[in-house]
């Protein structure tokens, strides 16, 4: 005899709830109906499984263990089922996402332009920030960073290829003050830094030597939270500034800098938009993701 799936459902509810009445609120149908449920898969497998008295409800030896057997099943059902209904979901809503500031790619506007432009009814939220966001506590549906800080229990889907970080400087510093061939050498130059916040140090210039990483303390003699800033200065001559070769690249290719200490800048992996691992993604995300899978 082919198992009574509906009933199978309401026993693991009533076994959730340990409450026959609270079952029935869950389902929207009547005690009665739930007890009359509960009993006919007891007759249809000739054991008692639910224990009534007046007060309370508790399980039998019989129906503990059915209800450990059929409960991760039935999950798995449900969430089936609602994956399947959000397909019929127009992607809407107001869809919040952690960037960081780096991510010049994903920033750079045609991307989120064109996204928008396909999805009318979702509203993009975009908080630029370069602090470590818990986006599951903070409430944001997902984040953009550098694949090598995302927490491991996070999905990750690569926005752009590998990155790599990078020291420039003008072409007036390099004829004024020349460069320097060794990373070692940054201590004797103008240099401008990145600081996340007031309180924090300048960030470290990180190399690599013979496969080997290590970092650098420059010192610099301007320090600013705002990439625009620096790129700024140092166009102007005013030091040697370091940062992701994409936040430079227009400026590069303009002649308005010049990479500096390639051969100490190896590549690595790049930025992902990340999200917490769920059975059902939200239209509004999947829609994100599906425009990312999608770019050229």
């Amino acid at each position: 005899m082919a198992p009574d799936l509906n009933a199978l459902s309401v026993f693991a509810l009533v076994a959730e709830e340990r409450n026959f009445r609270a079952a029935a609120e869950r389902l929207g149908v009547s005690r009665s109906a739930v007890s009359q449920s509960v009993r006919r898969l007891e007759e249809g497998l000739g054991i008692a499984l639910v224990r009534r008295t007046t007060r309370s409800v508790s399980l039998t030896e019989a129906g503990e263990r059915l209800y450990r057997q059929v409960a991760p099943a039935i999950a798995e059902m449900q969430s089936a089922v609602e994956t399947a209904r959000s397909f019929r979901e127009r992607p809407r809503g107001q869809l919040r996402l952690a960037v960081s500031s780096i991510a010049e790619h994903f920033l750079a506007g045609p991307f989120l332009a064109r996204f928008t432009e396909a999805n009318p009814e979702i509203q993009l939220d975009v908080y630029v920030t370069d602090d470590e966001l818990d986006i599951v506590a903070e409430g944001y549906d997902a984040g953009v960073r550098l694949g090598e800080v995302i927490e491991q229990d996070m999905i990750a889907i690569p926005v752009a290829g590998d990155e790599r970080q990078l020291a420039v400087c003008s072409p007036a510093y390099r004829d004024r003050f020349g460069v320097p061939s060794h990373p070692s050498e940054l201590a004797a130059h103008r240099c401008i830094g990145w600081r996340p916040s007031p309180k924090s140090a300048p960030y470290r210039w990180e190399f690599a030597d013979e496969g080997k990483a290590y970092s650098v303390d420059v010192a610099p003699e301007i320090t600013t939270n705002d990439m625009a800033l620096m790129i700024k200065l140092a166009v102007a001559g005013a030091g040697i500034t370091f940062g992701m070769e994409e936040s430079f690249r227009p400026a590069i290719d303009r002649g308005e800098l010049i990479p500096l200490l390639e051969d100490y800048c190896p590549y690595f992996s790049g930025f992902y938009l990340y999200y917490p691992s769920r059975r059902n993604v939200a239209p509004k995300l999947r829609a994100l993701i599906e425009h990312l899978r999608r770019r050229e």
